[in-house]
């Protein structure tokens, strides 16, 4: 494990040489960070790392994007993940995979009152509707990491919230 300052991401190239694939779970959320501060990790952060991974030999980049993103979308979160799936796929992995979760159900150190409240609601209606609105992070890094052992589906492939469920449970 390498220890990186990403406001100087560029003199930790070394951490980024020679491995075969790359994870990106990075993010933040606009509360903690400000919005410039959201977009600064959410894309800069991730596209630079995603640059310095290629740079590095890497040749299967794996993404976590989230549900809706659309670089043309009117919010800030959903604009900045889709403008980073698109600075992403332009780096020229031989692969990309990119996923788009929807909510994802986890246990947090920090206190998220709102999003607590929404876990616990989309909890019980994951139950009746188990890739509707929500996934366990534990799917997402599954499916993470099956999405890299198995053949892919072209250069890019978009995984959407149903076909991460189904992939975490192989």
């Amino acid at each position: 494990q390498a220890v990186v300052d990403f406001e100087r991401l560029g003199e930790h190239a070394a951490a980024f040489q020679g491995h075969d694939v790359g994870f990106c779970c990075l993010g933040t959320t606009r509360a903690k960070a400000g919005a410039d501060g959201f977009v600064r990790v959410d894309r800069d952060y991730v596209a630079q790392a995603a640059e310095l991974a290629r740079a590095g030999g890497c040749k299967h980049f794996v993404l976590q994007s989230s549900r809706g993103a659309n670089r043309h979308s009117r919010f800030l979160y959903l604009r900045v993940k889709g403008e980073v799936e698109n600075l992403v796929q332009a780096v020229g992995f031989d692969r990309c995979t990119i996923l788009r979760p929807a909510v994802l159900l986890c246990k947090r150190q920090e206190s998220r009152p709102m999003e607590w409240v929404a876990q616990q609601f989309l909890g019980v209606v994951a139950r009746v509707f188990p890739t509707a609105y929500s996934i366990p992070v534990e799917t997402v890094a599954r499916a993470m990491v099956a999405c890299v052992v198995q053949p892919g589906k072209g250069k890019v492939e978009v995984l959407e919230n149903g076909a991460i469920h189904e992939l975490g449970k192989a």
